[in-house]
């Protein structure tokens, strides 16, 4: 079932016939609100998810974790990744992998911003959620199941309003 919109709020939805993107013109989102100090741009496809996002320099984000996996590969700066009670500092060409539902936190060293290209599979949005959030929280967040059941609610509305339109003309 393919989704007319992107489930992450501001991400651009990669469309019918579209297929090459420049994220310095799509709009810029943040990473993770509430949890995270990255930003950038987001595209959305049907079955991935991709971003380039700038940490500022000495901000690190708070831990989280999504359901989603992830890749991200360091394009310029220091970036500094945690997981595992491991700490690691990945500079350009460094590719970082974080299994899906694994609280991590990550952000550029003081030194510079860091900018990375990420890549999601798309059964979740880009967001994750800030470790130790409320039940709330975590089910606000967009999934592809949500979206397709929002989608098929759309449907089913417009088919009733349709079918009642065409009950009242053979009045």
């Amino acid at each position: 079932m393919k989704r007319e919109a992107a489930l992450t709020p501001g991400a651009k939805k990669a469309g019918r016939g579209e297929y090459v993107f420049d994220f310095d013109r799509l709009g810029q989102i943040m990473g993770g609100p509430g949890y995270s100090p990255v930003f950038g741009g987001c595209v959305e496809g049907e079955r991935m998810i991709v971003a380039r996002m700038r940490a500022p320099a000495g901000k690190m984000g708070d831990p989280h974790s999504h359901p989603n996996e992830q890749w991200i590969y360091v394009l310029e700066g220091e970036f500094e990744f945690r997981i595992d009670g491991q700490a690691h500092r990945v500079g350009p060409g460094g590719l970082i992998f974080v299994p899906a539902n694994k609280i991590h936190q990550g952000g550029a060293t003081a030194d510079a911003d860091a900018v990375f290209f990420t890549c999601k599979d798309a059964s979740h949005g880009l967001h994750g959620v800030k470790a130790g959030a409320g039940r709330a929280e975590r089910t606000a967040a967009p999934t592809r199941k949500r979206a397709q059941r929002a989608a098929l609610a759309r449907r089913r509305s417009a088919g009733r309003r349709s079918a009642g339109r065409r009950g009242a003309r053979r009045a």
